[in-house]
């Protein structure tokens, strides 16, 4: 990725990529977003960008396969996510949703991945070790829990759903406390023009709103420009 535009995309936020997605696309209908209330162990911290890494977990039972085969996927899992190209995103769907109980994302995984050079973590599943976690790396998850449970990884490198959208091993992820969406490839080459666009527009109003005497005819003509200017 050009770094110019990875650094873009840290700065701004979730909603400010999907606008900008559909001012790249130039309609309405983008739909390759997360659905419902997501927690983010590092809201403050910038958004979490990077092409996917994917795998699915369980924790709510035992795993009934052999322990050699458990720890050899286990292996090959970290092995993924090490050599993962960068930016990458971890991105992990426990199947155990919407009742999971296994927290696999603590101070031991965030430091493990952080140091594989990861962004972050976006997951449908538990984090814990609040406060602890590792330091920019930020973790988009389901829930909040203390324990582990029998976490244990059942899939490397598959299609995954995370409150409603699906992500492909190397789709590009951009994710914060709003939750998470995936860039349509094509828009890539596009989307640093298509943002500079969306915030030049959202100036039409977000100026006048914020000067003295605004009041109702400002707002009309300045809704007027935003309305002509928008997708």
């Amino acid at each position: 990725m050009d770094p110019a535009l990875l650094e873009l995309l840290r700065r701004v936020d979730t909603p400010s990529v999907c606008n900008a997605i559909e001012v790249a696309q130039g309609r309405r209908g983008f739909d390759a977003f997360t659905r419902g209330t997501m927690l983010c162990s590092a809201p403050g911290e910038p958004a979490v960008v990077g092409y996917a890494a994917t795998a699915r977990i369980s924790a709510l039972r035992p795993p009934t396969e052999d322990p050699a085969t458990i720890r050899t996927r286990r292996m090959a899992y970290y092995r993924m996510m090490a050599e993962a190209p960068q930016p990458s995103v971890a991105v992990i769907e426990d199947v155990d949703f919407p009742d999971c109980v296994g927290a696999y994302w603590g101070e031991i995984n965030t430091t493990v991945h952080k140091g594989f050079g990861m962004a972050g973590a976006l997951t449908n599943g538990v984090m814990r070790d609040l406060g602890d976690l590792a330091p920019g790396f930020p973790v988009v998850a389901g829930s909040i829990g203390p324990s582990h449970g029998f976490v244990h990884v059942l899939e490397n490198a598959v299609p995954v759903t995370i409150f409603g959208l699906r992500v492909a091993p190397g789709e590009l992820v951009h994710a914060d406390r709003h939750g998470a969406v995936v860039v349509p490839p094509e828009v890539i080459p596009r989307l640093a023009g298509a943002i500079a666009r969306m915030q030049a527009t959202e100036k039409l109003v977000l100026g006048p709103a914020r000067a003295p005497g605004f009041d109702f005819a400002a707002f009309e003509a300045a809704w007027s420009a935003f309305e002509a200017a928008r997708t």
